[in-house]
């Protein structure tokens, strides 16, 4: 998927104790840890956090889904496999970090090869419920009881939020400003289901939801059904914890975009981030497909 998929156990919202998305740390840490997963939202991260003030970087990488690219960037970093929970809270507390970010996404097909360590089926034995809710509620009072706090993942990244209007790419016909508004409240409703944060549609028909298969595979689905010009929307859940769950497009995104022969890319403006803006603007005006920020302006019901 997309979007920031991240405690490998499981895929998604943790309701409990809900950050505010603009919630930062009152003081700058001295040492941040980043549990980093795949693509370039870690080095993101990284560089924000650096140019933020904070003077060490300690990364839990995890191995085939963290890019190397990422060692030359940070103070220390630990590989791990996906699953290893004992591992890693071991790591985050030997680092000396106060504050920890999760960023970057694990490949879906990498949870199916789980091999949980002892301290994961520990904490896993001890829900009654094995949720995403009660899941991710376990693990953040895990990492609490070794005096680590889990800041939103778009800490020190808000100037990569989508804004509300057109981003970039040409202007949109009236008609495709309501499949926006159409794709936007479909796409809402399937998040409020777990199912999936992205649709794709065409002259007010749903064409593709996204689900475990993720983004890219969801337009590559509505493309093929559209033929051309189809649209896509992504949104953030309902009550979305941005601790562990955050809507991303990227470059690879709008690359996904032109091979489907989409006309637009519908974002939801302040909660998702745009990864590589200036790469990723530039491929849109390239390709002639309109990013825009659906905001609660945006929308608004048109008068005729």
């Amino acid at each position: 998927m997309q979007r920031i998929l991240f405690f490998p156990w499981l895929p998604s919202l943790y309701n409990a104790e809900r950050r505010r998305l603009d919630s930062t740390p009152l003081d700058t840490p001295k040492t941040l840890a980043i549990i980093a997963g795949n693509g370039v939202y870690p080095q993101a991260m990284a560089r924000a956090a650096r140019a933020a003030g904070v003077a060490r970087l300690a990364v839990a990488a995890f191995q085939n889904e963290t890019d190397p690219a990422l060692v030359p960037l940070v103070d220390e970093i630990e590989w791990m496999r996906v699953g290893q929970l004992g591992k890693m809270l071991g790591f985050l507390q030997k680092s000396g970090a106060t504050h920890a970010v999760m960023s970057g996404q694990i490949h879906p097909k990498n949870l199916f090869d789980l091999r949980p360590d002892i301290k994961a089926l520990l904490v896993l034995a001890r829900l009654k419920r094995r949720n995403a809710e009660s899941i991710f509620g376990a693990i953040a009072e895990e990492m609490k009881a070794i005096g680590v706090e889990l800041l939103p993942a778009t800490v020190y990244m808000e100037q990569h939020l989508a804004p509300a209007g057109r981003i970039a790419g040409p202007k949109l016909k009236p008609r495709d400003e309501d499949d926006l508004r159409y794709g936007f409240q479909i796409a809402k409703e399937s998040s409020k289901l777990d199912i999936g944060q992205t649709v794709v549609v065409k002259n007010g028909t749903v064409l593709a939801v996204e689900a475990f298969e993720g983004t890219n595979a969801a337009i590559k689905r509505g493309g093929e059904l559209g033929r051309k010009d189809a649209l896509m929307i992504k949104v953030s859940k309902p009550n979305q914890d941005f601790r562990f769950d955050v809507p991303v497009i990227g470059p690879l995104t709008l690359e996904a975009a032109r091979d489907a022969r989409l006309r637009a890319i519908g974002v939801e403006a302040g909660k998702t981030l745009l990864l590589e803006k200036e790469k990723l603007t530039a491929l849109a005006d390239e390709h002639r497909i309109t990013i825009f920020g659906l905001g609660d302006q945006s929308l608004e019901p048109k008068e005729f």
